[in-house]
């Protein structure tokens, strides 16, 4: 090593200790065979409730300020749901389908310059 350390935080909520969310909560599953990974996927979507938290001593001068948490969070029991969701209307979006086999596997027929018809997957 040359002598350099970094060291990478991660924000997490406590997500045991906050009450169960009205809306539904739950988000597929993709099979092993389908997995990829977006970095820092749950804050790109928008917390679905109004958490309220007080900044701990990380935060500096702002400790003991009562926060709202604006963006989904790991550990919030709705964050899967509401990235599922984002996710889903932005393939919509794209006119992509999700598959029978897996809802997490995406498709839009296409058309090449040969007029040869075909898929265009997302995993």
């Amino acid at each position: 090593m040359d002598g350099k350390f970094t060291r990478k935080a991660q924000y997490v909520a406590n997500g045991n200790e906050t009450e169960p969310p009205t809306a539904q909560t739950y988000a597929s599953v993709v099979s092993r065979d389908s997995v990829c990974d977006v970095t820092n996927a749950y804050l790109n979507v928008d917390c679905r409730e109004k958490i309220w938290v007080q900044a701990g001593p990380e935060f500096g001068e702002d400790e003991r300020l009562v926060m709202i948490i604006k963006k989904a969070l790991y550990g919030l029991k709705s964050s899967g749901a509401s990235w599922r969701n984002m996710i889903s209307q932005t393939m919509l979006d794209a006119g992509y389908e999700n598959t029978y086999a897996d809802p997490d596997v995406w498709r839009r027929r296409a058309v090449k310059d040969d007029g040869m018809h075909y898929y265009e997957l997302i995993l």
